[in-house]
């Protein structure tokens, strides 16, 4: 198969071009470095991510997004698309060139009689959980609640309600967005149904997302939820018991319970590594307390598990994935049962690293115990995402606030991950997992490395090949070269 073209030569924007880019805009506000707003819409999740850009498109409309996408293409210009900004790679961002910033774009509709929820591409998950909620409804969406909707949905998307109903891409009915030839076009499955084969799971190397329209559930009632604490060190037992619990919870919650199990380092005066697990049960709080007694039994240090609205809960982890700081993700899979001494395995290298690099003690090595088996409903060729198998996911997300720290971090990362890579592929020959695994065993949004064609391949799986020859129809020229993982000759610049 031939490659996909390298992308053009691309080159700063300068002065003259700003001000001939600003006269073609309607209503959309071009940034420059002088401006108040500039420093703040440069900003990423991750400080190591942030570049210096030449002008930041505020886009206001649709029309703007294709007046700017076509003048960065004609005078050779780079160019990246911002929606909630987490992607650790940096392809967010642009150094000299055009940020196109989609901030501006929240806007939320919901139509209670037909359970769908439109929202802008600029919307956070915040966003869609508030609205959705005032009507009694909500939707697959992100743990992190200030995540953008874009990156997540366009990559997949697991959530607390993934049990039930599925990935967010499972929930995505259309999709609107801007194509490299300044186009606008809706994709759904009667629509353009090639281009939404393709979006769903690979959308960021085909165009900007504007709007995205859901499939929405009945969700008037509170969910039971919140965090556990343990000390492992202290209390060796607990990380046997914890896992049992989780383990058996995967089968045992049908949909309705998950929990996500996850090691970081405790607040002063001791400040020492915990194993932590957040609870989830979508129904009444007797039949929640009833089945995480076990775990409510186990005596955690801390305890803020209640019932609370479904809205509130994609922000549990919000304190310790805050804005700030050089961060990292790199993500693998597990099958259950998770082995006692796997686990124990991993929190010995957790306890290492922040011992060995103290810079990086806001560091995070997540669990998801998920049910997989609605998100197995579908097939692993039903639409570019591959990922699909009876897994879950396991993050490595390392923080730190030193530069000189950055190789050392992002290899702890590699480490850790290849390890868990390394017990998937074990899990096929003792019977956790079939021999012949469908998925791909790798989440494309926890992969925050720049893009390679050998990880795309890695990604997207027996998929890749079709993804290519759509790319070549819809983005000849490769313009979104930055995207997830189609680019092999993308440097991250």
């Amino acid at each position: 198969m031939a490659p996909l073209p390298e992308p053009p030569a691309r080159t700063h924007i300068s002065l003259p071009m700003v001000e001939d880019l600003r006269s073609s805009l309607e209503t959309s506000e071009l940034l420059t470095p002088e401006a108040d707003a500039y420093r703040v819409k440069i900003r990423r999740w991750a400080e190591s991510s942030e570049k210096q850009a030449g002008a930041i498109l505020l886009a206001s409309s649709p029309a703007d997004i294709s007046t700017t996408l076509l003048f960065a293409q004609s005078h050779g210009i780079d160019f990246a698309v911002c929606g909630g900004g987490h992607s650790t790679s940096g392809s967010s961002s642009s150094t000299g060139g055009i940020v196109i910033d989609l901030s501006a774009m929240r806007s939320v509709h919901v139509d209670p009689s037909m359970r769908t929820i439109t929202a802008q591409g600029g919307c956070l998950w915040a966003d869609v959980d508030a609205a959705a909620a005032e009507h009694g409804l909500a939707t697959v969406g992100g743990t992190i609640n200030h995540t953008g909707i874009g990156g997540l949905t366009l990559g997949g998307g697991y959530g607390w309600l993934s049990g039930q109903y599925g990935l967010v891409i499972d929930n995505l009915i259309s999709i609107e967005m801007i194509l490299a030839n300044g186009r606008s076009i809706k994709a759904s499955a009667t629509e353009n149904a090639d281009l939404f084969w393709a979006v769903r799971g690979a959308g960021q190397s085909f165009g900007v997302a504007t709007s995205f329209t859901y499939r929405a559930y009945e969700q008037s009632s509170p969910v039971f939820a919140g965090t556990l604490t343990f000390d492992p060190l202290g209390s060796p037992d607990k990380i046997p018991q914890v896992l049992a619990f989780a383990n058996n919870s995967i089968r045992a919650g049908q949909g309705h319970a998950a929990c996500m199990l996850g090691f970081a380092v405790g607040p002063p005066p001791n400040s020492a590594p915990v194993l932590v697990c957040s609870p989830f049960f979508n129904g009444p709080e007797d039949q929640a307390r009833a089945f995480f007694k076990p775990l409510l039994d186990l005596e955690p240090i801390t305890n803020s598990a209640a019932m609370i609205p479904y809205s509130n809960v994609n922000g549990m982890f919000n304190a310790v994935a805050q804005h700030g700081g050089r961060k990292s993700t790199k993500g693998g899979a597990f099958a259950a049962p998770m082995r006692v001494e796997f686990l124990q395995s991993l929190f010995e290298k957790f306890c290492h690293f922040v011992t060995e690099v103290p810079d990086a003690r806001d560091s995070l090595l997540l669990m998801e115990f998920f049910s997989p088996n609605k998100v197995c409903e579908v097939d692993n060729r039903a639409m570019s995402f591959a990922n699909r198998d009876h897994y879950n996911n396991i993050l490595a997300n390392p923080q730190w606030k030193d530069e000189a720290n950055d190789g050392r971090c992002r290899q702890w990362a590699r480490d850790i991950t290849t390890m868990i890579r390394k017990e998937l592929e074990a899990c096929k020959t003792d019977g956790r997992i079939g021999s012949k695994m469908e998925g791909v065993g790798t989440y494309g949004n926890y992969e925050g490395d720049v893009a390679s064609e050998e990880k795309g391949r890695t990604i997207f799986g027996a998929n890749y090949d079709r993804l290519i020859e759509l790319k070549k129809r819809f983005d000849p020229s490769n313009a979104f070269g930055k995207g997830h993982l189609l680019s092999p000759q993308f440097d991250g610049k």
